[in-house]
């Protein structure tokens, strides 16, 4: 999710007092200015008033002649809800606890398990991964467990027993239910490959402070950055985490892999202070309303932080919006090389809007572009190295296509969004010439079985992450060959660490 804060407050919705005034200004309006205005804006005008007095018909009806007894303002918040579910997947009215968590999400601070999870029609919910030092964490709780049941710590009056299956619950749902006070507890059961049956799981609530960056040098010289979402410390972290690695290398990077896989988004001013770390000038992103005069250029600034070092970008499925609007800006300017599997495809930005009583409204305002000017909506970004994770056998769990924005009634198409359709052409990606190499597409099933192969010999359960180890393979054939490109200009380099490594694998193939 991208999104952007206003500050700008809504009036309440009083019904009686909106029709009244609609109709009295719609009045006003007819008669001083008759004259100039056209027939189709008059029958509008007309239709709106007619429409809003059926829908203050429909209420009082409901509200005299329903079986039971109504409660008006779950029905008015109902109806809110109604308004907005129509346009688009991620416009939203959000009740004042909904709104709430959306801010400390934003912040980086909530209560609860501390577990990111994802949900597919008719299945299981599914861990994408424990947050780490989370009450989730702590109790053993795995990436990929399936969530089968939730035994909440209060239980709605409408269940009829203290535990509900997942699968037919909302992601919305499920994290209402998880989500309470630090030191309350709930019980939830686990399915995993190595079990004969679901698992319960006592777990008590915490405070859970999200750490959205994390950083390890994977060998040296290669740096590993995490970004888990854009939150408002985001492009801070960043610069911290890069300044760690190269304190703990002692030295410049040789090249980074910037892991955004997972990742649903966040702030776009994130993103773009992100991006902005290894951009010297340029767009980084354009968003466009629904007026021509409603474009925003998002730009780079010369004051560059990293070094001009190679850089890999993971992205999978799971890659959403402000995470595809940094592998987007990175692959446009050439700055990068991305690599996995194509993205969600979210190309649109919300605006969230504070209304009074502490609810809020989430609205799409605007959809994004890439420095190139294409959009990714419903089409994601394209790697310039296509590599599959291919790990679900190896987890026990039959492989399943991930939803993607183009799964999602009433999305944008990317014929809204750019005038073309799903099948036209994708973009032009950095042609092999401009590799290394050792990462021109080919070869990777190969090195993926072999993987497989040694985890089953070594009794590893835990698949190795391909696209990862690819993605260090990629950095360190360009390091050894600009190496070599360096030689031959008469440079004689220092042997580096990557062409020390990428001498011993050639002697021993």
């Amino acid at each position: 999710m991208i999104m952007k804060r206003n500050s700008s407050f809504l009036g309440p919705f009083a019904l009686g007092l909106m029709v009244a005034i609609v109709g009295f200004s719609l009045a006003g309006q007819a008669a001083s200015e008759a004259e100039a205005q056209s027939d189709d804006a008059r029958s509008s005008n007309a239709q709106r008033y007619e429409d809003l007095s059926l829908f203050a018909s429909i209420l009082e009806l409901v509200r005299m002649n329903y079986v039971e007894d109504v409660d008006e303002h779950a029905l008015m918040m109902s109806a809110m809800r109604g308004i907005l579910e129509d346009l688009d997947p991620h416009s939203a009215f959000m009740i004042p606890d909904v709104y709430d968590d959306m801010q400390e999400e934003t912040k980086g601070e909530f209560q609860g398990l501390g577990i990111e999870i994802s949900k597919e029609p008719r299945q299981f919910i599914e861990v994408v991964s424990p947050i780490d030092d989370t009450p989730a964490a702590r109790a053993g709780i795995k990436a990929r467990d399936r969530i089968s049941a939730i035994c909440p710590t209060e239980v709605p009056e409408e269940w009829t027993s203290p535990c509900r299956s997942t699968l037919e619950m909302t992601l919305f749902e499920a994290v209402s239910l998880m989500r309470g006070v630090k030191g309350t507890s709930i019980a939830i059961f686990i399915i995993r490959a190595d079990m004969v049956e679901p698992r319960r799981y006592e777990i008590m609530r915490d405070t859970v402070k999200l750490n959205s960056v994390r950083a390890e040098l994977i060998e040296p010289g290669i740096g590993h950055l995490r970004v888990n979402s854009f939150q408002e410390r985001t492009g801070r972290d960043v610069r911290a985490r890069l300044s760690d690695l190269e304190s703990e290398n002692d030295a410049p990077l040789e090249g980074l892999v910037l892991d955004l896989r997972d990742n649903p988004g966040g702030l776009l001013n994130q993103a773009v202070e992100v991006a902005d770390q290894w951009l010297r000038d340029g767009i980084v992103v354009y968003t466009q309303g629904r007026d021509e005069r409603q474009r925003i250029d998002y730009k780079a600034t010369s004051a560059i932080v990293a070094d001009d070092y190679p850089m890999v970008v993971l992205v999978n499925e799971g890659s959403a919006s402000a995470s595809e609007i940094v592998a987007g800006a990175l692959q446009d300017h050439h700055r990068a090389i991305v690599l996995g599997v194509p993205t969600f495809g979210k190309g649109s930005v919300q605006t969230v809007y504070p209304l009074d009583g502490g609810a809020g409204l989430r609205l799409t305002t605007a959809l994004y572009y890439t420095p190139a000017g294409r959009s990714i909506q419903e089409v994601g970004i394209t790697p310039d190295l296509e590599v599959s994770q291919a790990d679900e056998g190896a987890m026990g769990f039959p492989a399943r296509r991930r939803v993607r924005e183009r799964d999602l009634d009433g999305h944008f198409t990317q014929e809204d969004a750019s005038g073309h359709s799903i099948s036209a052409p994708p973009p032009v990606r950095i042609p092999d010439s401009m590799l290394p190499p050792d990462a021109v597409e080919g070869g990777n099933d190969a090195d993926s079985e072999r993987d497989a192969e040694e985890a089953a010999t070594t009794g590893d359960m835990t698949p190795p992450d391909t696209q990862l180890l690819r993605a260090v393979e990629v950095l360190k054939s360009w390091n050894y060959f600009e190496d070599m490109r360096r030689l031959r200009e008469g440079s004689n380099p220092e042997p580096s660490d990557s062409q020390s490594v990428a001498s011993s694998n050639h002697e021993e193939g």
